[in-house]
């Protein structure tokens, strides 16, 4: 059988490696064995920290809320109580949003939050 050297290909495969790995310390961006092994497992982390990003924004969110309503004299859960009684369908999100940028606004939200926890 004829030997198959497959130059152009190889080449191509290893440059594509090796140019994901740029920056990375000593042989991983030099060398292509280490090289991808250092992105294989760099894709990895990736893939799971998009997951772990989105628990980490919602925790952060919900630090922000419970700070804000505090300064109103309510508590993160009856803020959120008083918003699903209000009727008033905003996400945290968006909410801490408001919080950081809008205070007059999030005053506004945290008082009918307020009334409507107090009348239910």
């Amino acid at each position: 059988m004829p030997r198959v050297k497959r130059g152009p290909r190889r080449a191509r495969r290893r440059k594509k490696i090796l140019t994901q790995a740029k920056g990375y310390f000593l042989t991983k961006s030099k060398l292509h064995r280490q090289a991808r092994l250092a992105v294989m497992k760099a894709m990895e982390y990736a893939f799971g920290h998009r997951r772990t990003r989105k628990r980490e924004f919602r925790s952060l969110w919900i630090i922000r809320l419970n700070a804000a309503a505090r300064q109103h004299e309510l508590s993160y859960s009856r803020l959120v109580g008083g918003l699903r009684k209000a009727g008033i369908e905003v996400d945290r999100k968006v909410l801490a949003d408001i919080a950081v940028h809008d205070p007059q606004g999030f005053a506004a939200i945290a008082a009918t939050a307020k009334q409507a926890f107090a009348t239910a």
